[in-house]
């Protein structure tokens, strides 16, 4: 009789047990918000297990049981800072002119990576130029933001206003915009100067856009004579 009573304790206390470590006893989106501050500071590479712990004052073995390591963790809060990145970003192009969207689209960006001191740059791009985040995992939750962003400056770009003033077709717009979202990001690890940076996206702008037909034909006709042959 004893010897059932121990019995079923000991089964009792380990299915207690299991039930409690499958429970995060932690706050998790305070705890992933300080994983992802230290992934955006110190880069993949250079970020370990005891400094996620150290951020989020959560034990290595409950973070390891959460999550199981540090690359399943950096792809969980990839996918939230994907998520709210491409929210924010769609946010600044939902404009009714293309000029004053694509303008809000740069300098949300600009301030998005000259953000803290030093500035945190960009998470995505520094994480693709990171020799160890070579999983295709991780490779595939990159891609996913960049193909996310790129459709989302496609969409604005298909709008009648945009295909009214763009030089190229949307597709290639779209591309150019992009790939100058990474070009800028490395310009401001070499400058620190988020002024050149918006120079530099006004010159795109400029370069992508026709003139406003409805400006031009609202400007004084003294600065513009009309041509007499």
């Amino acid at each position: 009789m004893f010897d059932t009573v121990v019995n079923l304790d000991m089964v009792v206390k380990q299915e207690s047990n299991s039930s409690m470590a499958g429970v995060r006893q932690f706050d998790e989106d305070d705890a992933l918000d300080r994983v992802l501050a230290v992934f955006w500071r110190k880069g993949y590479g250079a970020t370990s297990m005891q400094d996620l712990a150290e951020a989020t004052g959560v034990l290595r073995g409950s973070l390891y049981n959460a999550y199981g390591g540090k690359e399943a963790m950096f792809l969980a809060v990839f996918d939230r800072y994907k998520a709210r990145y491409l929210g924010d970003a769609s946010k600044t192009l939902d404009k009714v002119d293309i000029e004053v969207a694509l303008r809000d689209f740069f300098a949300f960006s600009i301030r998005s990576m000259t953000t803290g001191k030093p500035s945190r740059g960009c998470l995505t791009t520094k994480t693709a130029t990171d020799e160890s985040a070579d999983s295709a995992d991780i490779h595939a939750a990159l891609e996913g933001l960049i193909d996310g962003l790129e459709s989302l400056l496609l969409k604005r770009f298909e709008r009648d206003d945009a295909r009214e003033r763009l030089r190229l077709p949307p597709a290639d717009a779209a591309r150019l915009v992009v790939t100058m979202t990474r070009g800028i990001v490395v310009m401001q690890r070499i400058h620190g100067d988020a002024t050149k940076l918006k120079a530099t996206a006004s010159t795109l702008i400029e370069l992508l856009l026709r003139p406003d037909s409805a400006r031009v034909k609202g400007s004084d006709p003294r600065r513009h004579p009309p041509h007499r042959g």
